[in-house]
């Protein structure tokens, strides 16, 4: 599960998602990225660092440039694993057994009980 907060925390900003989607086209260094997204550099490559750091950006060095690549496999690779726990019953899914108790009695759960009634009225 740590790896589904890191990923989706790192996708979870705007101009991180813009970046993935630039970088989902072809390689940029950070000059490009910058002037495509009118940014200053030192602001994307704070972006770009969290993304590396979440396994989403590789980094070549070229010449004087650093260029950026979407790491397109362990993207897809993380994603069809979220999907599996996703639909994983919630009893069987690792972390869950007190969760998938309380689940399985929120029709006796009193707060929920008081809850609904409250909203009913």
């Amino acid at each position: 599960m740590e790896r589904y907060q890191k990923v989706f925390k790192a996708l979870g900003e705007r101009t991180r998602l813009k970046i993935i989607k630039l970088l989902a086209t072809q390689s940029f260094c950070v000059c490009e990225l910058a002037a495509a997204l009118d940014m200053r550099q030192p602001r994307i490559s704070q972006h770009l660092k969290i993304l590396k750091e979440a396994g989403l950006v590789s980094e070549r060095k070229e010449a004087y440039w650093n260029y950026y690549s979407l790491e397109k496999e362990y993207l897809n690779e993380v994603m069809q694993e979220f999907q599996s726990f996703l639909q994983q019953p919630l009893a069987e899914t690792p972390g869950f057994d007190e969760v998938a108790q309380k689940v399985a009695c929120l029709d006796e759960d009193q707060r929920v009980k008081e809850t609904k009634r409250k909203l009913k009225s």
